[in-house]
């Protein structure tokens, strides 16, 4: 959403909303900004294709905020990697299955890699499942268990 405040609004007359969302009607602009200062608010106008834009009185730094929500709502959350080797310790697997759920938790996606070497694929895939039950409650895996020469990985979406 394209945000024009205060004084940079060109237009010679808005419609304006107020405060509460009630409707004042089409007025200049300047008699909109003078409002503006009154409320101590901020003067938006949130379509500039219209005649005469829609705008809207706002609590002083809640546009601004607003748009920086949107913005973030709209990013796509980073896909975190999660390194590991088939034989892990207990207390290690713990310490990784808490980085998970946090990641999880915050929304981001998280890739888990177990590094293996000659036949250790079948650990690397048991210990790939193990872990899918553990994250259960909090995420979904995206695809099954991809085993490669080098490595086996799961990526785990949060639910």
């Amino acid at each position: 959403m394209n945000m024009i405040m205060n004084e940079k609004i060109k237009a010679s007359e808005v419609e304006l909303t107020g405060l509460s969302g009630e409707d004042l009607g089409t007025m200049t602009t300047k008699a909109a900004l003078e409002l503006a200062k009154q409320y101590k608010a901020d003067l938006v106008c949130t379509n500039i294709f219209s005649s005469p834009p829609p705008c809207q009185l706002m609590a002083k730094g809640m546009a601004k905020q607003t748009k920086n929500i949107e913005k973030s709502l709209a990013s796509p959350k980073k896909v975190k990697e999660i390194r590991l080797t088939p034989h892990i310790e207990e207390h290690d697997y713990d310490t990784k299955i808490r980085q998970c759920v946090t990641l999880l938790q915050s929304g981001h996606p998280v890739a888990l890699i177990v590094k293996i070497q000659g036949k250790e694929g079948i650990v690397a895939k048991a210990l790939l499942e193990r872990m899918l039950i553990t994250l259960k409650p909090d995420g979904t895996k995206e695809a099954g268990i991809h085993v490669s020469g080098k490595q086996a990985a799961v990526t785990v979406l949060p639910k």
